[in-house]
């Protein structure tokens, strides 16, 4: 069974009931996200209480009850006040919705999880457990993060980790000069602040609207893209005229700012395994008038079957995507230390096949959303190895942090440091 992300099971939910206002849509994603921020903390104070049963042993409906009611009545109040009066709609709503026989083994349970005390699920832990529960990841992740930061670095980038980043936007010169859209989103209510050292790259300070409700969004104006992923596109520095592949390039946030970077002149070939992902990557260089890019879909960890070497190769593969917990908090709860290594060896066979299609000269870019050493450094050190005809170059411009293990050269961004998602970028030039 596909696991569905918040989103997108929320959407399929309101779809089944047939809601329909907006503002009760964008309160019950607010519930959904914030309860699975804290899964970990919450399940362990609701396990305390129903033990020796789990959370887990119960069905998905009683399951999501009890972790959005701990998170109403104890998270929200900041695990002190308690109000019945909102306790009790809590359960009349559970009653409606999943019936009084499905509630009827949990009803005793809800007293005892408005008086019990937080501070009694933290005794016996340790110190990686205790980290666990305050900043809400799983234990080997902060094990690893501890690892690798450091216990002041690891605490400082696990909380930034929960704390979604800024809104950002790049404005689209293919569609309209730059000072024009500018003009057109003010009147629209958008109020923007330029990134210093990237082009075209806005951080959204507000918006009467949502983004993709206004009009200049479906005039492709503008694409919503976080920062990291703007520096990555651009630290790669397409030139007009080159021949570029793009792989794993679904939605098409990457094809859509190459082909501006060229002024819509040269060759990107457009490289994802996923046909449904690259039907919304049609839409959307349609969308941000891109003409200079042609779809493939194939798996790149298979082969690059393009005729024919490029001047640049620009590789975002699959990852953990531990860099942007704060926006996707289910996953963190998906992964192990095993989804590290399977999606290290992802990784390899993609760049390795790249590794080929490179003309002398030309450059191979890489970049990923995880902050994990294996999907990045250590990438980058086997590459270096194996494929001596490739040397690490300089990335500019440098608003980042030196990459680890030696490779300064690398660029790594992180939610707490740099407001935006956990990066990591490497650009190998072929000799």
């Amino acid at each position: 069974m596909r696991r569905l992300n918040e989103r997108s099971a929320l959407m399929k939910t309101v779809k089944q009931l047939g809601v329909k206002d907006p503002s009760a849509i964008r309160f019950a994603y607010g519930l959904v996200v914030e309860t699975e921020r804290r899964k970990n903390l919450i399940d362990k104070f609701i396990n305390d209480v129903v033990t020796p049963k789990s959370v887990s042993e119960y069905d998905m409906g009683i399951q999501a009850f009890l972790r959005l009611y701990v998170y109403q009545t104890r998270v929200v109040k900041n695990w002190k006040k308690i109000n019945l009066k909102e306790a009790e709609n809590i359960a009349s709503m559970g009653r409606a919705i999943l019936g009084w026989e499905t509630m009827r083994e949990i009803e005793p349970l809800l007293g005892f999880l408005l008086t019990k005390k937080l501070s009694s699920i933290m005794e016996g832990t340790n110190e990686a457990e205790k980290i666990s529960l305050q900043t809400f990841h799983p234990i080997w992740f902060v094990e690893y993060c501890l690892k690798l930061f450091g216990h002041e670095g690891a605490i400082a980038f696990l909380n930034g980790s929960m704390i979604p980043p800024p809104g950002y936007i790049r404005i689209n010169t293919l569609t309209a000069p730059e000072e024009v859209t500018l003009q057109k989103l003010d009147q629209e209510g958008v109020v923007l602040e330029k990134i210093p050292q990237l082009n075209y790259t806005y951080q959204v300070l507000s918006s009467k609207k949502p983004l993709n409700a206004l009009p200049s969004y479906a005039e492709g104006l503008f694409y919503v893209q976080d920062k990291a992923s703007c520096f990555a596109t651009q630290a790669a520095n397409p030139k007009s005229g080159n021949r570029v592949f793009d792989v794993c390039a679904a939605p098409g946030a990457k094809t859509t700012f190459l082909a501006q970077l060229m002024q819509n002149q040269g060759n990107i070939y457009s490289i994802d395994f996923s046909s449904k992902r690259m039907k919304t990557w049609k839409k959307e260089t349609a969308r941000m008038g891109t003409i200079i890019a042609d779809p493939i879909v194939v798996d790149a960890t298979v082969s690059v079957p393009l005729l024919g070497e490029a001047d640049l190769i620009i590789l975002d593969p699959p990852c953990t995507s531990t860099g942007v917990f704060a926006k996707q908090p289910s996953s963190k709860w998906r992964l192990s230390p095993m989804s590290v290594q399977n999606m290290s060896e992802i990784q390899w066979k993609m760049i390795n096949n790249c590794a080929e299609k490179v003309v002398k000269g030309g450059i191979l870019a890489y970049s990923t959303c995880s902050i994990t050493v294996e999907e990045n450094e250590d990438i980058i050190e086997r590459f270096l190895k194996e494929h001596p005809e490739f040397s690490l170059m300089e990335i500019e411009p440098k608003i980042g942090m030196p990459g680890l293990n030696g490779l300064t050269q690398c660029q790594r961004l992180y939610p707490h440091i740099h407001k935006c998602n956990g990066f990591f970028i490497a650009k190998l030039q072929k000799k």
